[in-house]
C-alpha cells in the first residue's frame, strides 16, 4: 500500500495523538484507493485506454495543462502517449470505496460516541468531536447518519463540561452538523438546546460567544428555530447590543447582525427588536408589509416606549403611513394607528406630524358625532396626541385643521373643545384642558382662546374644575386659569367670589402638601394674577384664613422646610405675590393691618429684599414696603403735649413747651416696624437702597417708590432727606436719574431728585455736575405734564431756571 486512509485528513490542523485514534480505528486501505496524482482516496475514479486509474479531477487537471503547454497527451504514471484522451468511470471500484468509506466512518463514529462523555479525558472528546465535524463536512448523507446515532444530543452535552476548549468545539461541531440540513435543526428546536447557546453569548471567552452567536446565525435560517430565539428572555436585547458593539471581533458583530435580519422574519423578534432599540426592521413591514403586517407593526408601535429623538425619527419614516392608516374607516387600523401616533407625537415631533397632515383628521375624529363616530376611549388618545402636538409652542393660528380655513383657535374650533370639556369623562376633559393649556401659552393664540371662552360664558364651568377629585384634571384646569388670569382676572375673580367654594379649594391646593408640586405653583400664580385691588376678594381671603396660610408657607419654603426644587421659585414668587395684596387694602379694611402687625409682615418683607436671584421677590417685596409706609403716618401716635398754664396763655413767651425724647424722626411720633410699619424703625432704607443699582428695572422702580415714602408730603421732606443722606442714598437716586431706563423710572426719578434739591446744602452740590442738569432739562423737554412741571421746580433749585419764570400755570 502507497499510503494510508489517513493521509485524505488535514492533518495541519491534527494533533500526532488524533492521527494514531483515526488510524487504529479503520480497516485497512488498499493501493488501489489511492489516486497516483493526488495520494488521496478516490471519490470519482475513471480509467485511461491504458488501464491506469486517476480522481477525475486530477487527470481532467493534468490533460489540460499538457495542452496548455503544447505537449503530447501522455499517461503521467508511465508517461507514454496516448491516442485518446477518453475517460471511462471506474463504477465498481467506486462501489468499493463508497463501502469501505462508509464502514470506516461508521466505526469512526462509533468510537466517537464511545469518548462523548463528560468522564472521558478532554483529548478524547476534541478528537472525537473532530472526527464528527470532518464526517459531517464529507455529506448531507453522513449527517443523517450522525443523527440517527443519536450524537446530536451526547454533542449537546459537552456543552456543559468544564473545558472552554470542549464547549467551543462542541459549539463548532452543532454548527457543522446543522449546516444545510433542515432534520438536524428540526431536532435541535427539541428541547432547551437554543437557551444554552444563548448563555454562550453572555461568556466573557470572546472564543465561546463567537461560536455561539455562529451556530445562532446558522440556527436562524430555520423560520421555526427563528421564532425559539426569539423566546429565549434575553436573547434579541444580546444580539442587538453585540450588533452594535465597537468592543467586539467585527465577525462576531458582523454574525450578530446577520443572525438578527434572518430573525426578522418572526413577528414577534421584529417587536422584541424594536422593544431594545432596533427600530427599522418594525418601521420597514409597516411601510412594504401587507395590510395585515401594517396594522401589526402599527398595533406594536403604539405599545412602545420611546425617547424624543426616536420618536422624531420614527415620525419622519412612517407618520405619514399611519396618518393614513387613521384615516381608514376600519376601526382596528383606526385604533392602532392613533395608538402609534400618540407613542411617538411630542413637542420635538410635532412639526414633523403637523407637516405629514395629521391635525385634519385629528381634529374630525374628535369632534365626529353619528356612526363612524370614535369610542371615547379613542377620543381620549386623539385628544392626547393633540394636546401633546400644541405643547411645541408651534404658530397654530396659521395651521388649517379643517373647511373654510378653520384653525385650532377659530372661535367654532374652540367652542367645540369646551363643549366636549363640558360633556364627556374626566380623563378625556383632562386632555382637552391640556390642548387649552399649550394653546394660551403662546402669546400670539392667547388673545383668541380668551375671546372664545367669553363668548361661549364657560368661565364659570373652568372654574369648577379646581374642585375636581382627579389631580391631573385639577392641575390641566388650574394651569389654564393661570394663563388665562393676565388677559381675564376681573372674570375669574367674580367666578372664584361665588359661595360655591372654588376660591376655598384653590387656597387648599396651594397650601395642602410640604412638597412643592407643579399644581401649588400653577395655583399660586393663579391668585398671584387676580386683581389686587378687588376689596371683596381680599375681604373673602381674610375672613377664610386664607392669609395666614400662605404666610406659615412662606416661612416653610424660605426657611427650607418645604420638600421640591423644580416648581420652588415660581410656587414663592407667587406666594409673595399674594400675601401683598393684603398691604394694598390697608386703609380700606382695618382687619388687614391687624394681620401685618400680628405677623410682623413689614419684617417679613424686608427680610426678602435681600433674596438675590429672586427679581420678583424683591420687587413684590419693594411693592408691600411701599403700601406699608404710606400707611405708617396713619398710624404713628403723635405725642400729648400737657396744656399751657395761665401765665403761658396770657404771656407765651414764658411758656417752655417740654422736650420729648424717642420720637421717630420722620413721622414725629411714636413708631415701630411692627406696629406702624416705619421703614426707619425697621433699617429697611439701606436694603432699599442697595436695590436701586440692581439690573432689573422693575425691581429699581419698587424700590425707589418705597423710598419716595420719606419725602412725601405727609412727612417731614427735610428729616426724609437726612435720612437719606445717612444711607447713603442720594447719589444712588441720581444715578436712577441719570441712567433713565424706562419712562417710569424717569417720572419717579425725576421727583424724588425735586425733593432733594429743596436742601441747600444737595442743591450746591449738585449744581455742580452737568449730567444732572442735563437729565433734568431732558425731562423738562421731553416728560409728560406733571414730570416737566416737577423737572421745572428742580432746575430752579440749582439755578437753571429763574424764579420768576412760571412756565406752567397752576392747575392744582
Amino acid at each position: 500500500m502507497s499510503g494510508s486512509w489517513d493521509e485524505s485528513y488535514d492533518h495541519g490542523s491534527q494533533s500526532d495523538d488524533s492521527y494514531q485514534f483515526e488510524r487504529l480505528h479503520m480497516e485497512p486501505m488498499y493501493e488501489a484507493f489511492i489516486c497516483p496524482l493526488t495520494k488521496q482516496v478516490m471519490l470519482d475514479p475513471v480509467t485511461l485506454e491504458n488501464g491506469q486509474t486517476f480522481e477525475r479531477e486530477a487527470i481532467e487537471k493534468w490533460f489540460k495543462e499538457c495542452r496548455e503547454s503544447g505537449r503530447r497527451l501522455v499517461c503521467p504514471l508511465t508517461l507514454n502517449e496516448l491516442r485518446s484522451a477518453d475517460l471511462n468511470p471506474s463504477i465498481a471500484l467506486r462501489n468499493t470505496i463508497e463501502e469501505w468509506t462508509a464502514r470506516n466512518e461508521t466505526a469512526q463514529l462509533d468510537m466517537a460516541k464511545r469518548s462523548l462523555t463528560l468522564a472521558s479525558p478532554e483529548g478524547d472528546i476534541l478528537r472525537a468531536l473532530k472526527s464528527i465535524q470532518y464526517i459531517c463536512q464529507k455529506s448531507r448523507l453522513n449527517k443523517h447518519v450522525v443523527r440517527n446515532m443519536g450524537l446530536l444530543p451526547m454533542i449537546i452535552d459537552m456543552l456543559k463540561s468544564g473545558s472552554p476548549q470542549v464547549r467551543c468545539k462542541a459549539l463548532e461541531t452543532l454548527r457543522i452538523s446543522a449546516e444545510e440540513d433542515a432534520n438536524i435543526k428540526e431536532t435541535m428546536a427539541e428541547g432547551e438546546i437554543v437557551r444554552t447557546i444563548v448563555k454562550f453569548l453572555s461568556h466573557e471567552q470572546s472564543k465561546e460567544r463567537a461560536d455561539a452567536v455562529a451556530l445562532l446565525y446558522e440556527l436562524s435560517k430555520s423560520e421555526l428555530l427563528s421564532e425559539k430565539i426569539g423566546s429565549v428572555n434575553g436573547a434579541i436585547l444580546i444580539l442587538v447590543g453585540m450588533s452594535s458593539s465597537n468592543s467586539e471581533n467585527v465577525l462576531t458583530v458582523e454574525m450578530a447582525e446577520k443572525t438578527l435580519e434572518n430573525l426578522e422574519s418572526c413577528k414577534n423578534n421584529v417587536r422584541q427588536m424594536a422593544e431594545n432599540g432596533r427600530l427599522q426592521p418594525l418601521l420597514t413591514q409597516l411601510l412594504e408589509g401587507s395590510s395585515e403586517t401594517k396594522l401589526s407593526m402599527a398595533s406594536y408601535l403604539g405599545e412602545l416606549a420611546l425617547n424624543n429623538d426616536v420618536k422624531v425619527l420614527v415620525a419622519r419614516s412612517v407618520g405619514s403611513s399611519l396618518i393614513s392608516l387613521m384615516k381608514s374607516g376600519n376601526i382596528q387600523s383606526r385604533e392602532a394607528s392613533l395608538k402609534a401616533l400618540n407613542q411617538i407625537a411630542c413637542e420635538t415631533s410635532a412639526k414633523v406630524l403637523i407637516d405629514s397632515g395629521i391635525l385634519p383628521p385629528l381634529v374630525k375624529d374628535l369632534f365626529m358625532v353619528g356612526a363612524n363616530q370614535l369610542p371615547m376611549r379613542l377620543k381620549e388618545v386623539a385628544a392626547t396626541i393633540l394636546a401633546n402636538i400644541v405643547n411645541s409652542g408651534i404658530d397654530f393660528d396659521s395651521i388649517p385643521v379643517g373647511s373654510d380655513h378653520q384653525t385650532l383657535v377659530s372661535e367654532d374650533i374652540i367652542h367645540s373643545l369646551l363643549h366636549l370639556i363640558s360633556n364627556t369623562g374626566p380623563a378625556i376633559e383632562c386632555k382637552l384642558l391640556q390642548v387649552l393649556v399649550g394653546l394660551t401659552t403662546s402669546t400670539s393664540t392667547v388673545h383668541s382662546i380668551v375671546s372664545a371662552i367669553k363668548s361661549s360664558g364657560a368661565t364659570i364651568s373652568l372654574v369648577q374644575f379646581i374642585e375636581a377629585p382627579q389631580r391631573d384634571l385639577r392641575l390641566a384646569s388650574i394651569k389654564l386659569l393661570h394663563n388665562l388670569s393676565p388677559h381675564m382676572d376681573h372674570e375669574l375673580a367674580d367666578a372664584l367670589r361665588g359661595a360655591v367654594g372654588q376660591l376655598g379649594s384653590l387656597i387648599k391646593v396651594v397650601t395642602e402638601n410640604i412638597v412643592i408640586t407643579e399644581e401649588q405653583a400653577a395655583a399660586a400664580g393663579l391668585l398671584a394674577e387676580l386683581p389686587e385691588m378687588d376689596l371683596g376678594l381680599t375681604r373673602q381671603m381674610l375672613d377664610e384664613g386664607a392669609f395666614q396660610q400662605i404666610i406659615s408657607r412662606i416661612y416653610q419654603v424660605h426657611q427650607g422646610e418645604a420638600r421640591g426644587i423644580r416648581f420652588r421659585t415660581p410656587y414663592f414668587e407667587g406666594l409673595v405675590r399674594v400675601l401683598a395684596r393684603v398691604t394694598s387694602i390697608l386703609s380700606e379694611e382695618p382687619a388687614s393691618i391687624e394681620l401685618c402687625r400680628q405677623n410682623s409682615l413689614a419684617a417679613l418683607f424686608i427680610d426678602l429684599l435681600e433674596l438675590n436671584g429672586h427679581d420678583k421677590v424683591q420687587m413684590v417685596s419693594a411693592m408691600a414696603l411701599e403700601n406699608l409706609s404710606q400707611e405708617s403716618k396713619n398710624l404713628t401716635k403723635l405725642p400729648e403735649l400737657p396744656p399751657p398754664g395761665f401765665c403761658g396763655i396770657i404771656f407765651p413767651c414764658f411758656s417752655n413747651q417740654p422736650v420729648i425724647t424717642g420720637l421717630c424722626r420722620l413721622h414725629h411720633g411714636t413708631c415701630s416696624l411692627r406696629e406702624t410699619f416705619c421703614l426707619v424703625e425697621g433699617q429697611a432704607v439701606e436694603k432699599l437702597v442697595a436695590l436701586l443699582d440692581h439690573t432689573n428695572e422693575r425691581v429699581v422702580e419698587a424700590s425707589l417708590a418705597a423710598l419716595c415714602t420719606l419725602l412725601d408730603d405727609s412727612v417731614d421732606i427735610e428729616r426724609g432727606v437726612s435720612i437719606l443722606c445717612d444711607a447713603e442714598g442720594i447719589r444712588p437716586i441720581l444715578n436712577v436719574l441719570l441712567e433713565k431706563r424706562t419712562d417710569n423710572l424717569m417720572r419717579r426719578s425725576v421727583w424724588a431728585v425735586e425733593r432733594l434739591l429743596r436742601s441747600e446744602d444737595i442743591a450746591l452740590e449738585v449744581s455742580g455736575d452737568p449730567n444732572v442738569g442735563t437729565a433734568l432739562v431732558d425731562a423738562f423737554q421731553h416728560g409728560d405734564y406733571r414730570t416737566r412741571q416737577v423737572a421745572e421746580h428742580a432746575l430752579k433749585h440749582v439755578d437753571k431756571i429763574p424764579n420768576f419764570s412760571g412756565i406752567f400755570p397752576n392747575r392744582g
